[in-house]
C-alpha cells in the first residue's frame, strides 16, 4: 500500500488548548504523524510518497471560498492587530447569533469561522493545512489511477471541519475534499466510513443533503461525548440525501464486542449503499489509553477492523484522523492498514 506524507505537517503545532478549564499543552502536536511514518517504514507497509499541489479551487468544491481566505490569511490579520501567540476566538457564533454578516476585524472572523477553541492558527499553520488536504488529494489520485488502496498520512485532521467553520483540530475536511474529487473524476458514489472515536460532525454537514455520499461513524455518544451537538441516531440526512448518513453512537468503555458489531452493520449498510469507492477517517482515538476518549480497544482490535474493512472489497482510501495516545499511535494507526492487506 502507497503512503502519501509531507514533513510540512509540523508547520502547524499550537502553544496549547482549553479543556476541562485549563490551558494544556495541545493533544494534536506533530509526533503524531512522525509516529505513523516511522511505523510505517518499520513494517515495511510499503512506498512513502510526497504530495502533488492542487489548486486552491479543488478546496472550494467543498468549503466556503471566505473561509478558506480566512485560513489563508488570518494570522497576518491577528499580527496587524498587535497580538502574539496563536490566534484564537474569544466567543463564538451561538443560536440567535446573525449568521449573514462576516465581520471585518479579525476577532469577530475567529468567532465567525471557527466554532472552538481546539483549532488555533499559527504564523506557518495555512502550509500545513494546504499540504495536508494535498496529501489527502494525491493519495484518491492514487486510487482514481487505479491503486486498489493507498493511506493519506494527513495532518492536520479534517473530519470536524464544516464547509464553512473549523475547529476540533481540524481546518479543511481532508476526507470530503477527497471524496469530492474522486466524484468530480467519474466515480457514482462514494462511502466514507468514520471511525475515528468523535463524531466527524463536519463530514456529515458537508453531504447532509446528497445522495452520492453515504456517511457512517461509530462514535462515543454525543450525550457525553465532543462534539455533542451531532451524532444522534436520528441524524439521517435530508433532502435527497435522507437515508444516506448513518450515525453508530455508542457508550464509554464499549470494548472491540459492541464496537465490532457496529462495524459490522457499518459494512453491511456500506454494502446495501453499493459504493464505487470507500474512504476511511481513520481514527485510533478509540484506543484504551486515549487521553481524551472513553472506548477500550486495544492494539489486535485494529487489525480486526482493517480486516473486516477489507471484506467489502472496494478501493479503498485511508485518511488519517484522530489518535492522541501518541506513544502507541502508530502502532494502531499501521495495525489498521496491516489487516486491510492481510
Amino acid at each position: 500500500m502507497k503512503s502519501f506524507y509531507t514533513p510540512d505537517h509540523k508547520l502547524h503545532a499550537s502553544a496549547g488548548e482549553l479543556m476541562f478549564g485549563d490551558y494544556v499543552p495541545a493533544f494534536e502536536k506533530p509526533e503524531r504523524a512522525e509516529l505513523i511514518r516511522a511505523r510505517i517504514e518499520e513494517v515495511g507497509l510499503g512506498p512513502i510518497l510526497p504530495p502533488v499541489s492542487f489548486p486552491r479551487e479543488t478546496l472550494l468544491k467543498v468549503h466556503d471560498a471566505g473561509m478558506v481566505t480566512f485560513l489563508e490569511t488570518g494570522y497576518a490579520e491577528w499580527l496587524a492587530a498587535g497580538r502574539t501567540g496563536d490566534a484564537l476566538a474569544f466567543s463564538w457564533r451561538a443560536r440567535g447569533m446573525r449568521d449573514d454578516i462576516v465581520p471585518s476585524f479579525v476577532d469577530g472572523k475567529l468567532s465567525y469561522y471557527s466554532f472552538d477553541s481546539g483549532a488555533p492558527l499559527t504564523a506557518t499553520s495555512w502550509t500545513a493545512i494546504k499540504s495536508s488536504a494535498d496529501v489527502a488529494l494525491t493519495a484518491a489520485d492514487a486510487i482514481r489511477r487505479g491503486d486498489h488502496a493507498a493511506f493519506a498520512l494527513c495532518r492536520p485532521p479534517g473530519h470536524h471541519a464544516l464547509s464553512s467553520q473549523y475547529g476540533g483540530y481540524c481546518y479543511l475536511n481532508n476526507a470530503a475534499i477527497a471524496a469530492q474529487s474522486l466524484l468530480d473524476a467519474g466515480a457514482g458514489h462514494v462511502a466514507i466510513l468514520d471511525v475515528d472515536y468523535h463524531h466527524g460532525n463536519g463530514t456529515q454537514e458537508i453531504f447532509w443533503s446528497r445522495p452520492d455520499v453515504m456517511f457512517i461513524s461509530i462514535h462515543g455518544d454525543p450525550n457525553f461525548e465532543y462534539p455533542f451537538l451531532s451524532g444522534y441516531p436520528d441524524e439521517i440526512g435530508a433532502g435527497a440525501g435522507e437515508g444516506s448518513t448513518v450515525n453508530l453512537p455508542l457508550p464509554a468503555g464499549t470494548t472491540w464486542e459492541g464496537w465490532g458489531a457496529a462495524l459490522e452493520l457499518a459494512c453491511q449498510r456500506i454494502e446495501r449503499y453499493g459504493p464505487d469507492i470507500l474512504l476511511v477517517s481513520l481514527g485510533v482515538d478509540t484506543y484504551k489509553q486515549d487521553p481524551i476518549s472513553q472506548f477500550k480497544l486495544d492494539h489486535p482490535d485494529y487489525l480486526k477492523m482493517g480486516e473486516r474493512i477489507a471484506k467489502l472489497s472496494r478501493p479503498t482510501l485511508f485518511v488519517m484522523e484522530g489518535g492522541y495516545a501518541v506513544a502507541e499511535i502508530g502502532i494502531n494507526a499501521v495495525n489498521v492498514l496491516q489487516g486491510f492487506e492481510s
